[in-house]
C-alpha cells in the first residue's frame, strides 16, 4: 500500500483506494472490499438473509494459574478437554507431570478454563503421581530405575533417554512419587533442573572413520554399525536425522571384540576416500 500511494505521488494521481486498485495486485486490490462486506454483514445480518450466533464479550483463551504440581492428564480431565489438545495448546508440557514451580500457568479456552478452576478444588485424591529426583551420582539407567522403583524401559520413555546411556551425577530425572518424595518440586529444581547423559563406553572402542563419496547419513550408519540413530547423533553431535558431508570424519563406538575387524573396514573405507581429499586440497 505504501509503495501503491508513493507511486501514485509522484504521478500526480488519487491515493484514494479506487485511485490505487488499477496497479495493485488482486489479493491487495480486494481487501478493503472484503473487509468493508465483513462489516455490513455485522452491522446488519438480517438484511442479508443471514443470523449471527451471539458471541460472548471475552477472549477465547484464558491463562490459568498452576499453584501446585498436578499431572498433565488429570489437568486435561478437569478442564473437560482431550489429552491431545491439551498438549496442543500447552506444546512445552511434554512430560507426564506440571510444575508449578516451573510451569505457573497454562493456556485453555475460555469455557474449559472454567471448568478447570471449578473441578480442581473438588478433586478427591492427589494431584501429581510424578515428581524430580536428583542422581547423587553418575549410573547407568538400570540402576538409577531400580534406585526409584521404575523399570529400565519406563524410566528411558518418561525421560526421553536412548540405549547405552549414563545418567550423570547432577541430573534431574521425572519420576514416580513416594512415601519420600511427596513434597511439590521447588522452583529452582524445576527451572533449573536438566538431565545430563554421556555414552556409556564400557567394553566399547573408538571407531574413527570418513564419510563415503556421496555422504552417508546417521540412519545409515547405525544400521551399519547395529546401534541406535539416536547414540550416533550423540557421539558426533549431530541430529537424530542429519547426513554426513562426504569425507567428514564420523565416529561410532563398537564392541571391543569386534574392533580390529571393524576398523579394518573403517581404514579401508578412508583408505577409498583419499583421491578425493586429495583432490580437495
Amino acid at each position: 500500500m505504501q509503495r501503491a500511494i508513493a507511486r501514485n505521488q509522484r504521478a500526480r494521481q488519487p491515493t484514494d483506494h479506487t485511485g490505487l486498485r488499477a496497479r495493485m495486485p488482486d489479493e491487495t486490490r480486494n481487501y478493503v472490499p472484503k473487509l468493508q462486506a465483513v462489516k455490513n454483514i455485522v452491522a446488519n445480518p438480517e438484511a442479508y438473509g443471514l443470523t449471527l450466533p451471539p458471541l460472548e464479550n471475552h477472549p477465547y483463551f484464558l491463562s490459568v494459574s498452576i499453584e501446585r504440581d498436578i499431572d498433565v492428564e488429570l489437568a486435561a480431565k478437569l478442564a473437560g478437554m482431550p489429552l491431545e489438545e491439551f498438549q496442543q495448546l500447552n506444546p512445552q508440557m511434554n512430560r507426564p507431570v506440571i510444575f508449578a514451580g516451573g510451569t505457573p500457568q497454562v493456556l485453555l479456552p475460555y469455557e474449559n478454563a472454567n471448568a478447570f478452576v471449578r473441578n480442581l478444588p473438588l478433586h478427591d485424591g492427589p494431584l501429581a503421581t510424578w515428581t524430580v529426583w536428583v542422581a547423587p551420582k553418575t549410573l547407568k539407567i538400570s540402576e538409577a530405575a531400580e534406585l526409584v522403583g521404575m523399570s529400565e524401559a519406563e524410566l528411558r520413555d518418561v525421560n526421553r533417554i536412548p540405549p547405552s546411556m549414563l545418567v550423570q551425577a547432577g541430573s534431574a530425572l521425572v519420576v514416580p512419587r513416594s512415601e519420600e518424595r511427596l513434597h511439590d518440586v521447588p522452583e529452582h529444581l524445576a527451572e533449573n533442573g536438566i538431565l545430563t547423559l554421556a555414552s556409556d563406553t564400557r567394553g566399547l572402542r573408538r571407531v574413527s572413520f570418513r564419510a563415503g563419496r556421496r555422504g552417508d547419513s546417521v540412519a545409515a550408519i547405525a544400521k551399519r554399525y547395529h546401534v541406535s540413530a539416536e547414540l550416533v547423533a550423540h557421539w558426533n553431535r549431530v541430529g537424530v536425522d542429519g547426513k554426513f558431508r562426504a569425507g567428514q570424519n564420523i565416529v561410532v563406538m563398537v564392541p571391543a571384540k569386534k574392533a580390529t575387524r571393524t576398523t579394518t573396514r573403517a581404514k579401508a573405507a578412508g583408505s577409498a576416500n583419499k583421491p578425493a581429499m586429495a583432490r580437495k586440497r
